[in-house]
């Protein structure tokens, strides 16, 4: 079960239909939402990249919405790597 008050840190790449879809808004939304920090850029190679930081549980939450998608965006493959959390990161951006 995730940790409440545990700060986490992960990279994350996904692949599927997630550009040209609103991907990075609907995650720039949720993590805001929950008050998770980080970026997210679109790659050349057709993948989203991005780190998300904050709660445990809330990384968690959002990561589970991020491969959910919805009617517009589908994830097919989500990989995600710890890093070293970023002493602090505040807000969520979008990165070009």
């Amino acid at each position: 079960m995730a940790d409440a008050n545990k700060t986490v840190r992960y990279f994350a790449k996904a692949t599927g239909h997630v550009q040209g879809v609103g991907f990075r808004m609907y995650i720039q939304q949720h993590a805001m939402e929950l008050n998770v920090s980080g970026w997210v850029r679109n790659m050349e190679d057709g993948s989203v990249h991005m780190e998300l930081q904050g709660p445990e549980d809330r990384v968690e939450q959002l990561m589970d919405i991020i491969e959910a998608g919805n009617y517009f965006i589908k994830v097919e493959n989500f990989e995600t790597e710890v890093r070293p959390v970023v002493d602090g990161e505040i807000g969520f951006k979008i990165k070009y």
